[in-house]
């Protein structure tokens, strides 16, 4: 018996689309997989055969190609069929193209309700440093009595001042970690205005160009086509304050603010 046989036919789910084509998108999967859709009444799910287990590499470079590959292929989606609704890398459903249509009939209403509110809508990322420096002077400039200890401070002998400026540092320290709340939440309030919807994100990839600078926040946004410019506005106006950086990436599918249940 072969090992397809074994494991079993599957197919793997890149995305659903708000459209009930039966279409063929060609080798461009993973693996270049032949992609195509499978649909139910107006709607369809983008997939590639498959056998029913998971897609497991050691080599990092070759997981690397399966998940452009996977973005790639919800892409060429959303420029074929607007906003679709995407799955996370690596969702099979075992079964073949009846058991998929039994499931699109099965959570039919809610993808159809999922695709309506993200109609005409894309996500974008936006992450807003600061250079701690400029922010360490600010503290000291507008503290009174910060500025005061650090001028003592540099009056007195090195092994003398020791304690003291451990003391200067971790309350510079408590002030800077106040100030950057502080900001994120006045930066989150104006870009609030401009999107639909919006998430803080507690973790986030700070690209290496970023390395030196400190990060005040990451936000998801999802964003209506209408509004982007006026996001691409206020963010260009925290962008042109001394000292702030902004780094705005996008427009991707909306995977931060779909919230079916996948499979």
């Amino acid at each position: 018996m072969s090992e397809v046989q074994e494991v079993g036919e599957g197919r793997y789910l890149y995305c659903i689309i708000n459209s009930g084509v039966q279409l063929n998108l060609g080798r461009i999967g993973i693996e270049d997989a032949e992609a195509y859709t499978i649909p139910y009444k107006d709607i369809a799910v983008v997939v590639h055969s498959c056998q029913a287990k998971p897609y497991l590499s050691k080599d990092e470079e070759k997981a690397k190609r399966w998940v452009f590959a996977h973005n790639y292929v919800i892409d060429k989606a959303a420029e074929l069929f607007g906003t679709v609704l995407p799955f996370s890398f690596d969702v099979i459903i075992k079964g073949d193209e009846g058991t998929v249509k039994d499931w699109l009939s099965k959570n039919y209403e809610k993808f159809k309700q999922e695709l309506e509110k993200v109609k005409d809508k894309a996500e974008y990322t936006v992450q807003i440093f600061c250079d701690q420096d400029r922010l360490t002077e600010k503290i000291l400039s507008e503290d009174g009595d910060l500025k005061a200890l650090k001028e003592k401070i540099e009056k007195m002998p090195q092994r003398a001042a020791y304690l003291l400026q451990r003391k200067l540092e971790l309350k510079i320290k408590d002030k800077i970690s106040a100030e950057m709340s502080k900001l994120a939440e006045e930066f989150a309030l104006k870009i609030r205005e401009q999107v639909e919807e919006m998430k803080v994100e507690e973790t986030s990839r700070v690209p290496e160009k970023y390395k030196d600078k400190k990060l005040i926040v990451t936000l998801s946004c999802l964003v209506h086509k209408s509004r982007v410019e006026g996001l691409g506005k206020v963010l260009e106006e925290i962008n042109v304050r001394e000292g702030y950086i902004v780094r705005f990436t996008g427009p991707w599918a909306p995977f931060s603010f779909v919230t079916f249940k996948e499979g």
